[in-house]
């Protein structure tokens, strides 16, 4: 059981005030879907979660498993099972996708890393994206369309096997038929791995696949309105 617990939290970013008094809780088998305007601090809360620099928390508290997590690093917050899945994923050439997820693996699993079942899995993931084969062995994103991208974000979710998984508007420059892939693909992981997952969109549609405990709406940098 995790649980993830943000209590109170004002960031800002260059001296401007984003986030203003948020507080919101996701236990382990939940989905929790945020929504609201461009610019009311959705993405902001992802970053600041996954211990983005840019971002400074001026009060409250980020808890995971109530243990404060306001000044790890990403790589640690990573570690404890916290993912998140981009909105602009970026391109990193030089680094193949499975270069990038082989070492992770490596450092996370130490010497219970086997390289076969990683290879097994990677191929079998990729099947079920419907990804081209080819991109496991390209620069990360390098050339790949915007659907590709998030598809990327959806394989390194299942190789990674986080217990928190952060989507920020994962729907966009998706097609129909990538849409319901990955959300399908979404909503498998998570009845396997019983994680628990925020959701950020502007669009009911990926909430057809990806089916919410709890809606939240944010207006202004704080939670206006949560129900079912």
């Amino acid at each position: 059981m995790h649980t993830l617990k943000i209590d109170n939290l004002y960031v800002e970013i260059d001296g401007k005030e984003i986030l203003k008094g948020l507080s919101l809780e996701i236990n382990s088998g939940e989905i929790h879907a945020v929504m609201g305007p461009n610019g009311t601090g959705k993405s902001t809360l992802s970053k600041v979660i996954m211990g983005d620099k840019n971002y400074k928390i001026t009060k409250g508290n980020i808890y995971f498993d109530n243990e404060n997590i306001n000044d790890l690093t990403t790589d640690k917050r990573s570690n404890l099972g916290l993912f998140l899945g981009m909105q602009l994923p970026m391109e990193i050439s030089g680094v193949t996708n499975a270069d990038l997820l082989r070492t992770a693996l490596n450092i996370k699993q130490g010497e219970n890393f086997s390289l076969m079942p990683f290879i097994r899995k990677m191929d079998k993931t990729v099947n079920k994206l419907k990804m081209d084969k080819q991109m496991i062995h390209r620069g990360i994103n390098q050339g790949f369309s915007g659907g590709e991208r998030k598809k990327n974000e959806i394989l390194q979710m299942y190789m990674l096997e986080p217990n928190t998984v952060i989507l920020d508007e994962i729907d966009s420059g998706l097609d129909v038929d990538s849409l319901k892939i990955v959300g399908d693909n979404v909503m498998e992981y998570y009845n396997k791995s019983n994680c628990s997952m925020l959701v950020i969109t502007h669009y009911q549609r990926l909430l057809d696949y990806i089916k919410p405990d709890f809606v939240h709406i944010m207006k202004n940098g704080s939670i206006v309105k949560s129900g079912d």
